[in-house]
């Protein structure tokens, strides 16, 4: 979903509006270990560090407040209404969801640190927090900025933000490595060699659902909303795992020369090794396509598809066919008269069987996703129906499914 994802990159990527009023509390204890961290950083990773990283601490309440101004200042209304539609449309959230008001709620409640790429500067949110928790944050975030004196890491994320999925890929390097390194730190701080600890891995493995407990806004968010928060960390640290492994100190670098350009390559680290090209297929053509108004466009991955099944059909099916996932886009139209929405959209899968089978499941999401839903047509290629968009019509060609929702 690439205004989603450009919205959440927009609001971490800029803070200098907001932050150029916040002195760096050099005397602060917790500051004054800045140095020590970073020289920890630049052994483990072998990377020199090239700069002082000024600190500072900010108030919950003056986040929120940035996070607004920021999202007013970057995204247009309309824009941020036609990535709510496209969520919608796809069943991700439902048709009262406010995205502006959840993504400012969910990254308040959220967020104990950020680093400010334009500014070169971090920021801890005041807190209660114990001082090894806070150190720990610190280092995430110092991971941050040593990777940002090595690449550009605002070039490196906007360079993905052609593709929704690339986009995603390129956030779980950044927060995947950050949250490695965290660890490592913490165990050459203990006199071990940087490693991860089993007990850590095994929870980066669970997702989101179910949880939120401490916090209402993430307990209360739609599943999508909820993943697409926590999975750059968790499945990203997975990753950032199984490259060190195979390649050692060299994969803290390689991982940002050649970036991973999809979260399948993220979910299944063996494909980025083996350089796995990404498939690309294109949307339907839609009838009468002078009445309508292309409104955005975008790529839907492995980690879409696996939400999707999880949410309306179950985490095994989910477990076993997102694998097997190649491709996926979208477009979004507005009819010019009414301005209501049509979503064509198509993915291929690794066989024409498994294409077949993605057209039953999908059958099931639509009966679920949207209210009204009625079949006229059902067959083993094709599915017809309506629900309260409109017309939809969905079908199979070989191991590609293409659907178009929203007819008249």
């Amino acid at each position: 979903m690439k205004k989603l994802k450009c919205v959440l990159v927009i609001l971490f990527l800029s803070a200098s509006a907001f932050t150029k009023d916040n002195k760096p509390q050099e005397k602060d204890e917790l500051f004054g270990e800045i140095d020590t961290i970073l020289a920890d950083l630049s052994k483990i990773t072998g990377w020199k560090p090239k700069r002082k990283v000024p600190a500072a601490y900010i108030t919950r309440d003056k986040l929120r407040q940035f996070l607004d101004r920021r999202l007013r200042e970057e995204v247009k209304p309309e824009d941020v209404h036609v990535e709510e539609q496209i969520l919608q449309m796809f069943g991700f959230v439902p048709r009262t969801f406010d995205l502006r008001k959840s993504t400012v709620d969910l990254i308040t409640e959220q967020a104990a640190a950020f680093y400010d790429y334009n500014a070169r500067k971090l920021f801890v949110l005041a807190s209660n927090e114990s001082t090894l928790e806070r150190r720990v944050t610190l280092a995430h975030e110092l991971a941050h900025a040593l990777a940002d004196q090595q690449f550009s890491l605002r070039k490196y994320i906007r360079g993905g933000l052609q593709s929704d999925d690339m986009s995603t890929a390129r956030q779980a390097v950044v927060e995947g490595q950050a949250t490695w390194l965290m660890w490592a730190y913490m165990g050459v701080r203990n006199g071990k060699e940087p490693s991860v600890p089993i007990e850590v891995l095994a929870n980066a493995a669970f997702t989101a659902e179910g949880g939120g407990a401490g916090f209402p806004v993430l307990a209360e968010s739609p599943l999508y909303m909820r993943e697409s928060l926590i999975f750059p960390y968790t499945r990203g640290l997975l990753f950032q795992n199984e490259i060190y492994k195979t390649r050692g100190q060299k994969s803290f670098t390689e991982v940002f020369l050649r970036p991973p350009d999809s979260t399948q390559q993220i979910l299944h680290p063996e494909k980025w090794s083996a350089a796995t090209p990404v498939q690309t297929i294109k949307p339907p053509a839609i009838r009468d396509a002078k009445r309508y108004k292309l409104r955005a466009e975008g790529t839907v991955g492995e980690f879409d598809h696996q939400i999707l099944l999880r949410q309306y059909v179950n985490a095994n099916v989910s477990d076993r066919l997102a694998p097997l996932w190649r491709s996926g886009s979208y477009r979004l139209y507005h009819e010019k008269k009414s301005a209501r929405p049509l979503l064509a959209y198509a993915t291929s899968w690794d066989t024409p069987a498994t294409a077949t089978w993605y057209l039953t499941l999908y059958r099931s999401v639509l009966a679920k996703k949207a209210k009204d839903c009625k079949f006229i047509q059902e067959g083993p290629d094709r599915v017809v129906g309506s629900n309260e968009y409109g017309r939809f019509e969905i079908w199979t060609e070989g191991e590609k499914v293409f659907a178009i929702e929203g007819l008249p």
